[in-house]
């Protein structure tokens, strides 16, 4: 199993890294102290779990978990500070997780449940990906991490425009530059309010200025920036019922 640990505290790190040397069919493949410079490997490095500390400045480990693709995402062991209240809320979605300090007896316990799900392959992933997939639904994306060269912009969801996706990647417009982003398309769609008006396209409706009809049954929009983009006969139902036309 490969596994990726999450946690803005160096020695949290360290201590649970160590920890899981215990387990010679676990290989701890990375460590981060932070939630974007995961998301930004996460692809690569293609792991079978994430422990993933909740409490981290920025971007919470339960925002990334809420940014990963349903279809791909690694099962995860949320590792908490949190208080019984929110260990109730854990338990009631069948959430992993592991409370700090971790106890090596409950590590056994959630290493022995991953292997369980792992083993039964992807119907074991897929109830793994279910239970936090579950306490996460409803929750809006407010930022969405953006890299360019070395840096990372943190873009506020009102200030998108609009989604694309091309063979180089996603990317989200905004009135002052466009960006890349490892968020999918289907993340941003189901995540957000971003409506989908193109198979490779999705549109912020608050930045529509205008809608230019066409004679085959689709449109092209204008945003408030003057970013023009097409609306295909597939979805152009959805936006017109926004508008009421």
């Amino acid at each position: 199993m490969r596994a990726v640990i999450v946690d803005d505290e160096p020695l949290a790190r360290e201590e649970l890294f160590e920890m899981l040397q215990a387990y010679p069919e676990l290989e701890v493949v990375a460590q981060f102290g932070n939630a974007i410079e995961c998301l930004k490997n996460l692809k690569q490095l293609q792991p079978d779990i994430l422990f993933l500390d909740i409490e981290m400045p920025q971007v919470s480990g339960l925002e990334l978990a809420n940014m990963l693709d349903s279809e791909n995402a690694p099962a995860i062991v949320f590792v908490t500070a949190y208080d019984q209240f929110a260990l109730d809320a854990f338990e009631q979605n069948a959430v992993d997780y592991l409370l700090k300090p971790i106890n090596q007896q409950r590590l056994n316990k959630s290493i022995q449940r991953l292997q369980e799900r792992l083993a039964r392959n992807d119907g074991g992933q897929e109830q793994a990906q279910h239970s936090y997939q579950n306490m996460l639904k409803g929750q809006e994306l407010k930022l969405i991490p953006c890299y360019f060269q070395q840096r990372v912009k943190l873009v506020r969801l009102e200030d998108i425009e609009y989604a694309s996706s091309d063979v180089s990647g996603v990317h989200v417009t905004t009135k002052n530059g466009t960006y890349h982003t490892q968020l999918t398309l289907k993340v941003l769609e189901e995540k957000s309010s971003l409506l989908r008006c193109h198979r490779q396209h999705l549109v912020n409706v608050e930045a529509i200025s205008e809608i230019a009809m066409e004679d085959n049954g689709g449109a092209q929009l204008f945003t408030r920036s003057g970013q023009q983009l097409p609306v295909s006969r597939r979805y152009f139902k959805s936006i017109k019922q926004h508008f009421g036309l």
